[in-house]
């Protein structure tokens, strides 16, 4: 069995019930004063638009923001996670009481523009990099408490997960190789505890130390600010062994000088820009009707 988060529906809405109740308490706080100034009983529609082409992501969260202020609301989504939507198209309509939709509103669109930003980056590269055997992965660098969310937005930008976090794989990088004294020593150590791992890779910044890891039986290699011809080169060695490893490229990488890393030959392309340097897609609510006004 692994560690890692099972994105499954259910896993997800658990998800983005806590992140939604952690931002709703730091919004909120004691309580909306400025929607308190609209009657309880007012009834309202109103709808979300998209102001950019975008893969929308977060419908999780912008359920359970709205719902934890008014469980008797209606949403209809028009996008659903991972579709592509366009300039001033709808996303999605909701009905409620006016009071909940207010204070709901920017929690879920802060939610829904940054998942969407990830998931819209991401598809980006994955087209850059089609036709290749290459998959767009994402690091650990997140926003501290909503690595997860990101995560999912990478999956629905059609990216691919690396480890969780620091308790799911081993990432072998040069600080614990010096530690444990080469690169065969510290692979020998990471073999006594690979069942408690999903996975174990090692980071290598030449092809000499990509040699010995491969001689130390390394199943998964990570090729650290390599040059496009040392990289065409470690993919031939790899390649030559009866039981090639996973070569994976991580610094540096650029969407200008993407696909030529792609077409190296390598398994995976991590990028940490995916989560990390994301511009928020702009979404705009609109009020449409109020209803139930009291007499």
């Amino acid at each position: 069995m692994t560690k890692s988060f099972d994105f499954s529906p259910a896993a997800i809405a658990q998800l983005a019930h806590a992140d939604v109740a952690r931002a709703l308490a730091e919004d909120v706080g004691t309580g909306d004063l400025t929607a308190g100034l609209i009657a309880p009983d007012q009834g309202a529609s109103a709808h979300v638009l998209a102001r950019e082409t975008a893969v929308v992501c977060g419908q999780a969260w912008v359920q359970a923001a709205i719902l934890a202020l008014d469980p008797q609301a209606h949403i209809r989504w028009h996008v659903q996670d991972g579709g592509r939507c366009e300039a001033n198209q709808v996303v999605f309509e909701v009905q409620g009481r006016a009071q909940a939709l207010l204070t709901a509103e920017r929690t879920a669109l802060n939610f829904l523009q940054l998942l969407s930003a990830v998931a819209t980056k991401t598809a980006t590269y994955v087209a850059v990099v089609a036709g290749t055997r290459a998959a767009i992965v994402d690091t650990r660098k997140t926003l501290p408490g909503l690595r997860l969310a990101q995560k999912y937005a990478v999956r629905c930008g059609g990216g691919t997960n690396h480890r969780i976090g620091l308790y799911d794989a081993v990432l072998i990088k040069e600080n614990h190789i010096a530690a444990a004294g080469g690169i065969a020593q510290v692979l020998q150590q990471a073999a006594k505890m690979a069942k408690e791992a999903d996975f174990v890779e090692i980071e290598v910044e030449t092809l000499e130390q990509l040699a010995q890891a491969l001689d130390a039986g390394a199943r998964m290699v990570l090729l650290d600010n390599m040059s496009v011809p040392h990289l065409h080169e470690a993919v031939r060695m790899n390649a030559a062994k009866a039981n090639p490893a996973i070569l994976e490229i991580s610094g540096g990488v650029t969407l200008n000088g993407l696909r030529a890393l792609a077409e190296t030959g390598v398994d995976r392309i991590s990028i940490g820009t995916l989560t990390k340097d994301v511009q928020a897609t702009d979404y705009s609510m609109r009020f449409e009707t109020l209803a139930g006004t009291p007499a």
